[in-house]
């Protein structure tokens, strides 16, 4: 029995019958970006910073990695364009850091 209330990606998988079309499926998802929109206290990082990755498994280089790991909880959800609570823009996620006075940070899908 069908749920409709659920949420799909809307992906037909059907149409995957080898590795070179799983590929150009993956393609797709897009990159993602981050950027740092507020800073609270001491940082290796500045104001501004902004990285990218080029799939939600390839995390950027040199980014702190306790952000990463707050990162990780969003990033598929961003790359699939799954709103945020931000009600300015649904498509931004703001995340802070785990410092408790760190830093805010901005994801979102980069659009091609």
């Amino acid at each position: 029995m069908s749920n409709k209330s659920n949420y799909d990606l809307g992906i037909d998988v059907s149409e995957i019958k080898n590795h070179a079309q799983y590929r150009e499926c993956w393609k797709k998802l897009g990159r993602l970006e981050i950027k740092m929109i507020e800073k609270h206290e001491e940082c290796k990082h500045s104001l501004g910073d902004t990285f990218v990755y080029e799939t939600p498994y390839a995390r950027p280089v040199g980014v702190c990695p306790a952000l990463l790991h707050v990162l990780d909880l969003y990033t598929w959800r961003a790359v699939f364009g799954f709103p945020s609570w931000n009600p300015d823009d649904r498509r931004v996620h703001k995340l802070h850091c785990p410092d408790p006075q760190g830093t805010v940070w901005e994801l979102r899908k980069i659009e091609d």
